[in-house]
């Protein structure tokens, strides 16, 4: 019984800076990735950022000088620090987190997603 819990969504406005966190916990196995994806209405799931248990980053491109993905491998915990934030970057923010037996893929989970609101 996995369970992903998020925190940090919310209502901030242009220029403003949130912190979202997600951490992983129960009988999830060996982490090899976490990361955020988000979703805004009329619009397909996208990838925002993810972090490697060692560390490698990857970034989508219009968030990749704003937006910093850290992982705690002991704390099994993701945390995506958003500055600068813009109207566009309104979405829900989902948690996902990717499970591997060596550099075998197991399994994905994935958080409830929480809210991100950017307006004046």
């Amino acid at each position: 019984q996995a369970q992903i819990v998020e925190s940090g969504g919310g209502l901030v406005q242009p220029g403003g800076s949130l912190r979202l966190s997600c951490t992983a916990s129960g009988n999830i196995g060996t982490i090899s990735t976490m990361g955020w994806f988000r979703q805004a209405p009329g619009k397909q799931r996208e990838l925002v950022a993810r972090v490697s248990s060692g560390g490698h980053t990857d970034y989508l491109n219009s968030v990749r000088d704003r937006f910093t993905i850290l992982i705690d491998n002991a704390k099994k915990m993701v945390v995506l620090e958003m500055n600068s934030l813009k109207f566009e970057d309104t979405a829900v923010y989902y948690c996902n987190v990717q499970t591997s037996l060596g550099w075998r893929p197991v399994r994905g989970y994935w958080g409830q997603g929480t809210q991100v609101t950017v307006s004046s």
